[in-house]
């Protein structure tokens, strides 16, 4: 009986021992298990907000500001303008020719009233009183770059050219608008004639600022005064001689603005 008894004892030692151990080898499959699924939620969760947070600065990234500025200076003052990427073969001739100084010294040296001033003639810079100039510049042109959402508002920064049928550009002659202002009717007729089309804006522009809209999609137009309309006002209005250039000699330097 005390065998017996002693057998049992026994056996309910060893089955609840086991009991524990398997109790416990359980309880740390369970424990690792969990683990390994809290990391891999981690990793999920981790990775999701770097992506989200990459997005958002994505979004609230500010594009690359490409504009160029230049300054024109004269004896009046200073004529700031601003350069179109939308016509970049003239804009980049327009910096090389810049920083070459070829404009440098140059004369305004065609004024016309409600019309626009010429300048950048090269052969300009050491002309005789009276000499006849606007054939000068360097040895090639400026392929065309026509766009009718680039008009010939008061202020325009356009090229100058021969007859060319390709309306290519002088290498370094241009124009700044000076104009005047049409009248809906003026602009309608001036667009029937030279088969160019105008949206309500630009109809609102030449009738409020002015312009010369009969040179549209004829010459490229590159940029656009954004301080100094007055100078050009005080420019054309210069007295000048039979070939429109001025009594008085008005040179310009002209630079690229670092700072905008």
């Amino acid at each position: 009986m005390k065998k017996l008894i002693l057998f049992v004892t026994c056996f309910v030692l060893l089955t609840a021992s086991y009991n524990n151990i398997y109790a416990k080898k359980k309880c740390c499959k369970k424990s690792k298990k969990k683990t390994e699924q809290q990391a891999a939620t981690q990793a999920v969760d981790d990775a999701a907000k770097a992506i989200a947070e990459a997005v958002e600065k994505e979004k609230n990234k500010q594009p690359m500001d490409t504009t160029t500025y230049v300054v024109i200076t004269t004896k009046f003052g200073d004529i700031k303008l601003k350069l179109y990427d939308e016509t970049p073969l003239h804009k980049a001739n327009f910096i090389k020719i810049i920083k070459d100084g070829v404009l440098d010294g140059t004369l305004f040296h065609r004024i016309i009233p409600e019309f626009m001033i010429q300048g950048g003639d090269p052969d300009s810079k050491n002309a005789a009183a009276g000499q006849r100039l606007g054939m000068g510049g360097l040895p090639y042109k400026v392929p065309a770059e026509l766009s009718k959402n680039l008009i010939h508002k008061k202020g325009a920064l356009a090229a100058a050219r021969d007859g060319n049928p390709q309306k290519a550009s002088s290498s370094t002659q241009f124009y700044i608008v000076a104009g005047k202002k049409y009248t809906e009717a003026e602009i309608q007729m001036l667009a029937s004639r030279t088969g160019n089309s105008y949206t309500d804006e630009q109809k609102k522009i030449y009738m409020e600022q002015g312009g010369t809209p009969m040179l549209d999609m004829a010459y490229t137009v590159f940029g656009e005064v954004v301080s100094g309309l007055e100078i050009i006002d005080q420019i054309v209005s210069q007295p000048r001689d039979g070939s429109d250039r001025p009594n008085e000699d008005i040179k310009m330097t002209v630079k690229i603005l670092e700072n905008k």
